[in-house]
């Protein structure tokens, strides 16, 4: 490293100012911005003189060396660098360093990283190749004048260069500083060489003199330690083949946080599977045999048969041979179905009251204000056990209400003459009338007759859709016969009232009250002054319709609503015009032959108006319909079957056992198991054809819901 020395006479000693290697200090002058330099002479007494006033303004920063890409190369190519591989950053074109080894370069300006292609990674095996070749020994120096930028050869050859701003102190012959001016920028070189003549700056020429121009070979680059090992990498690589170049490949190009933990892993699972056995055991058994003298015959072999364990909560039918394989995998499958609609007494349902009182209620209460206190899910299993169901009655019931969900409409409605436009429904038995109403109202009463609530339950979603389809279709009066065509409308009003009336009353939501209250308001305006109720509001009545009417009256009687005495007083008055035989038989309209059809109608809502079981009419009655009009697959008649089969559960006795076998056998039996049709029932009988599938098992459905929809009027059940 050259030094200047200064010595000073007054004082041994030597000051040395080290400026680094001629060549590092040449390539900063040509590619650093120009900076002010002063010479100060150390044994001068005159005080310093102050800088003059230099702008602080800056030019834009030059690009030189490794900070600018080659004019020469384009978008894409590798150019080396002194010992480091380079190519241009295809976003900003800043010059990007590459790492070898990854095969990635990285721009210092934008923050770019590239991704070497296989034709760059080539390239780049050549370039370090070509370095690697022995260097030429020629270093002769070109003319001075062939590398002269074009700023130079235009200036005069004879041109002396400019004052540094040194001057000489006179009668002494040292060198004074003064105002000095900032060394001119020079051209970047494009190579290696240092072409263009370097000014001694050793010591200070005299003004008007010409520089000595020198020229100095230059010096051999050092190599670092990092292109060392890069290319010895690259001469083991190439080397390589087969299976050692892919392993070399892959531990190269790998991150050593990745060789690492794949090795931890590797070695954590090695160390998983050599377990340490323990000197404690645990408890143990020791089995010990002894072989007897005598000879034992040994047992055959049982195999259970997993049908044979099953265990049913409900009843089985005494006609029902378990041994048969097929009735006893119908009996199991029926019970599976049965199981749908209860809900296990352990569970706490939040919208049920407390499962205690209910019992007390039942065995405390007939059929008055806690007629539905019976259809609780908890108790499903018990009350069926006393009232005379069985496991393929709760079967049937579940299968009906899971073919009528299937078939609701989108807006949560049932209609009787357009339920198959269900999607997949290829199910026949439409009604011949049209009633949106009748059809909702008759679906909903099934499912609220097995405890099936917009709260609670399987079906709260069908059942909150319909009620609110009811709801939205009601009118300020009250009405709630909606579309009704025909005759169909104060039918469908008192289907639809008992609905909401029943739904109140199980639930106490209060939202509904209003609703069901009007919906009674309406019944009592549209009674006829004899009266009866008919297909219109002020028509003379007849019992078929009366029915339906005192049905809703009494549902809003036990939810507490107010129902004036004075309109159950006339529709009695009216069903007096139409008995005989003591109040035994009755027509359906006045001076009109009894029929057995509207005899049971017309009991079962004598029962509700308030007749004792000891009463003429109803023993009479009873005993007829018991000896003449049994159920029958011959005669059937859903319609009759239905109030008949209240009408004998709430007298009860031995003429409801002989009923409800018959009844119970004839629905089971009847009702369709394959298919979309599964769960329903063919539309049979009198007037079946007018309401069609939909109509027919929605009665058939509440029919064998008999044992726990509404409490005996006559009897209590004791459940405790």
């Amino acid at each position: 490293m050259p030094k200047a020395r200064m010595a000073n006479s007054d004082h041994d000693s030597d000051l040395y100012v080290s400026f680094g290697p001629i060549h590092e200090a040449d390539a900063l002058l040509e590619s650093a911005s120009p900076v002010p330099c002063r010479i100060i002479d150390f044994e001068s007494t005159e005080p310093l003189e102050l800088p003059s006033e230099v702008s602080t303004a800056t030019s834009p920063r030059q690009r030189t060396g490794t900070d600018s890409v080659p004019a020469e190369f384009a978008a894409g190519q590798l150019w080396l660098n002194g010992g480091v591989l380079m190519c241009a950053c295809p976003d900003c074109g800043a010059p990007m360093s590459i790492r070898f080894w990854l095969m990635i370069a990285d721009c210092w300006q934008c923050g770019t990283s590239i991704e070497l292609t296989e034709e760059q990674e080539r390239e780049a095996r050549r370039l370090i190749a070509e370095q690697e070749k022995p260097a030429a020994t020629s270093l002769q120096a070109k003319p001075a004048s062939a590398n002269r930028t074009p700023a130079t050869e235009s200036q005069p050859a004879t041109r002396p260069p400019e004052t540094t701003g040194v001057k000489q102190q006179p009668g002494t012959g040292k060198l004074s500083p003064a105002n000095a001016k900032p060394v001119q920028q020079r051209a970047t070189p494009t190579t290696r060489q240092h072409q263009q003549p370097q000014t001694s700056r050793r010591a200070p020429q005299p003004p008007g003199s010409s520089p000595r121009a020198t020229r100095r070979p230059p010096p051999r680059r050092p190599v670092s330690a990092l292109e060392n090992r890069v290319r010895a990498r690259l001469q083991k690589s190439a080397r390589a083949t087969g299976v050692t170049a892919v392993v070399r490949d892959l531990f190269a190009c790998t991150p050593a946080w990745l060789v690492s933990l794949v090795f931890h892993m590797i070695l954590l699972t090695l160390l998983a599977l050599f377990t340490l056995a323990s000197d404690d055991e645990g408890p143990f058994i020791t089995l010990s045999t002894t072989v007897a003298k005598e000879v034992q015959t040994g047992g055959d072999e049982i195999v259970i048969d997993p049908l044979n364990e099953v265990v049913f909560d409900l009843p089985v039918p005494k006609d029902v041979n378990l041994t048969d394989a097929k009735q006893r995998e119908a009996v199991v499958k029926a019970d599976q179905d049965a199981r749908e609609l209860r809900i296990d007494p352990g569970v706490d349902e939040p919208s049920l009251p407390d499962l205690s009182k209910v019992k007390r209620l039942i065995g405390t209460a007939t059929g008055g204000g806690q007629a539905v206190a019976a259809r609780d899910p908890r108790i499903r299993v018990e009350v069926v056990k006393r009232e005379g169901g069985t496991t393929l009655t709760e079967a049937a019931v579940a299968r009906g209400l899971r073919w009528m969900a299937l078939h609701q409409a989108e807006d949560g409605h049932w209609g009787l003459h357009d339920f198959n436009r269900a999607e997949g429904c290829a199910c026949g038995g439409t009604g011949s009338h049209r009633s949106d109403a009748a059809g909702t109202a008759l679906a909903l009463l099934p499912y609220l007759g097995a405890g099936q609530t917009h709260l609670v339950g399987r079906y709260r979603d069908q059942v909150s859709r319909g009620l609110r389809w009811l709801l939205e279709h009601q009118r300020e009066n009250g009405d709630l016969r909606a579309n009704s065509q025909g005759n169909t409308g104060m039918y469908a009003h008192g289907q639809a009232t008992i609905v909401l009336c029943e739904a109140y009353m199980m639930t106490g939501d209060n939202s509904l009250r209003g609703p069901a209250q009007r919906a009674l308001n309406f019944i009592v305006a549209a009674q006829h002054e004899a009266g009866g109720w008919r297909y219109g509001p002020g028509q003379a009545g007849d019992t078929s319709v009366v029915g339906w009417q005192v049905m809703a009256l009494q549902s809003g009687r036990a939810a507490k609503l107010n129902v004036p005495d004075e309109t159950l007083e006339l529709a009695g008055v009216f069903l007096d015009s139409v008995s005989s035989g003591s109040g035994s038989k009755y027509a359906y309209m006045p001076r009109q032959g009894p029929t057995h059809i509207m005899t049971a109608e017309a009991l079962l809502c004598r029962m509700y108006l308030g007749w004792k079981l000891d009463m003429p009419g109803i023993e009479q009655g009873i005993r007829y319909l018991a000896a003449e009009h049994l159920p029958s697959k011959r005669d059937a008649n859903i319609y009759y079957w239905y109030y008949g089969t209240q009408a004998f559960h709430h007298h009860g006795g031995p003429e409801w056992e002989m009923w409800n076998r018959e009844m119970r056998e004839i629905l089971i039996e009847t009702q369709e198991r394959r298919g979309h049709e599964a769960g329903s029932w063919d539309p049979t009988g009198p007037h079946a054809s007018a309401g069609g599938r939909m109509y027919m098992t929605a009665l058939a459905t509440c029919s064998l819901e008999v044992y726990y929809r509404h409490l005996p009027i006559f009897r209590q059940i004791d459940l405790e």
